[in-house]
């Protein structure tokens, strides 16, 4: 890579993170190297394009102006040495935001495949349950399980699967199982990111939907933390089918009131704003999309 087109890279990543020392452990760099590097492009440029203060590094008026046009220059720059390769190989860096319990149980099993496609990718998977600034981490795509927030961004839709509610077989032999959503609210229910409305939890069947206000003492933060308060018999969870169907499968969690549903859940495969896909992005999700397709729709 040569002095310029670092540096540019360079550019970016301190202005997303608004820090020389992040960039540059994200780069292996030294905090120094970083300093001296954007200090030359400024100097290139004629013009300064951060501010340093001992807390942060913010843009200028002339360095907001200059990322963004940088930013579309490095997109149409991957973009065009994959179509000038003539092939559909893959290389350079793909970063996927997504949550931990998701990426964990259903895309880390899909990634072989995918890298054996593109062995020259380098690929990071940033999971974690709270959603990410895709922009500040530098964010190539990321999975978004749920509504979108963002409509100004481009998205495609990867896959669905449904909500479900499911109890330990410790849990159903000391309390009971409920055979209709009102025996609910004689129940402990574990609340996790699938969360619950102010109305409760809302069941439909044959055309009639009602909401059920369920007794909830615990509350957790990510997936696998609620469905692992489940399993040790501490309540019902709600959940999605790919945030448990390992545990169903094993016969740690027994699926309730599987005649009434609870609606779907989409994932999407969410590209940055404001700049072109990578085509590395793109084709991460078409992958996703037909792996997916391939195992078929979730059967309740």
């Amino acid at each position: 890579m040569n002095d310029k087109l670092l540096a540019l890279r360079l550019f970016v990543r301190v202005a997303r993170l608004g820090s020389f020392s992040a960039a540059a452990r994200e780069l292996d760099l030294s905090q120094p190297s970083v300093s001296r590097i954007i200090a030359a492009l400024e100097q290139d440029v004629g013009a300064a394009l951060v501010t340093r203060t001992t807390r942060a590094v913010t843009l200028t008026d002339a360095g907001e102006d200059y990322l963004t046009r940088v930013e579309a220059i490095l997109a149409s720059l991957d973009e065009a040495d994959h179509v000038a390769r003539g092939s559909l190989e893959l290389r350079g860096a793909l970063r996927v935001a997504l949550s931990g319990s998701f990426g964990v149980r259903e895309i880390i099993p899909l990634m072989p495949g995918f890298q054996a496609r593109h062995p020259a990718l380098r690929i990071s998977l940033l999971m974690n349950d709270q959603r990410q600034d895709t922009l500040k981490e530098g964010v190539d795509v990321a999975l978004r399980l749920g509504e979108l927030a963002d409509s100004s961004a481009t998205a495609r839709l990867i896959a669905r699967t449904y909500r479900l509610i499911a109890a330990s077989p410790t849990y159903l032999k000391a309390n009971g199982t409920p055979t209709a959503p009102a025996d609910l609210a004689a129940h402990m229910a574990i609340v996790g990111p699938a969360g619950t409305s102010a109305a409760g939890w809302s069941f439909q069947k044959d055309g009639k939907s009602l909401s059920i206000r369920v007794d909830s003492r615990l509350a957790v933060s990510v997936n696998d933390g609620a469905v692992a308060a489940a399993v040790a018999g501490m309540g019902i969870v709600t959940t999605t089918l790919w945030g448990c169907s390992a545990e169903l499968a094993g016969g740690q969690l027994i699926q309730l009131l599987p005649d009434w549903t609870m609606g779907e859940v989409e994932v999407h495969g969410l590209f940055t704003p404001g700049r072109p896909p990578k085509p590395a992005a793109r084709a991460f999700v078409e992958y996703l999309i037909a792996e997916f397709r391939r195992a078929g729709r979730p059967k309740r």
